[in-house]
């Protein structure tokens, strides 16, 4: 009797270890799964802020700066390079040593600009905010001043018309939705239009400082 016994008791253990064999298996299986879905989340997590690192695809606003005021908009070119276009003033004053009289002259400029955000994927990456193109830029300021007309408390004044290349480097921050601030420096080279002009080509310098508000 005791043989039959013992011969039952290994049967039932040898039915009851598939059993547990299969718990088991559900629990790993269950751990994976768990894994599986953490590792998907955080992979499209990545995706989108891969996706999101880039310029914006057009931004406009208004800037005043030590020397002058000025509209603008930036066009996506590609994720890191924007097109810049700005129409405005600069800004222009001398005291009365020299002149009956101290004066000032607001001019007409017109600015075309590509600009390479370097860093933007580098600010991603430490959480900060990219919106309104807020990152380093590299550009290259061609800029126009015509002799349409001219802003002053002298009369009958003209500016000689000129073109200016100058490649800059600055950095531009968005505070909030809508302020901005951007400063940077360059140098490059001014030509005057004019054959006759008494004015000769020479060094131009670009000192970027300007506060604005983004629409």
């Amino acid at each position: 009797m005791s043989q039959n016994i013992t011969f039952v008791s290994h049967i039932n253990n040898l039915k009851t270890e598939p059993l547990n064999i299969r718990i088991l298996k559900n629990k790993n299986h269950k751990h994976m799964k768990q894994i599986f879905l953490i590792l998907t989340f955080l992979g499209f997590t990545f995706m989108a802020k891969a996706q999101n690192t880039s310029v914006e695809k057009s931004t406009s606003g208004v800037q005043i700066g030590i020397l002058g005021i000025y509209g603008y908009n930036e066009a996506k070119l590609t994720n890191t390079i924007a097109f810049r276009s700005e129409l405005g003033f600069d800004f222009g004053y001398w005291d009365g040593i020299v002149y009956p009289k101290a004066g000032f002259i607001f001019v007409p400029t017109i600015t075309a600009e590509p600009r390479l955000y370097y860093n933007l994927s580098n600010r991603v990456k430490k959480s900060k905010s990219i919106a309104g193109n807020s990152g380093n830029f590299i550009a290259l300021k061609l800029n126009f001043h015509p002799d349409w007309f001219t802003i002053s408390n002298y009369k009958n004044i003209k500016v000689e018309p000129d073109i200016s290349i100058i490649p800059t480097w600055g950095i531009k921050r968005n505070f909030g939705k809508h302020f901005t601030f951007e400063t940077g420096i360059g140098v490059g080279y001014r030509f005057y239009l004019n054959k006759n002009s008494y004015s000769k080509n020479t060094a131009a310098l670009n000192l970027l400082l300007r506060i604005g508000y983004r629409f």
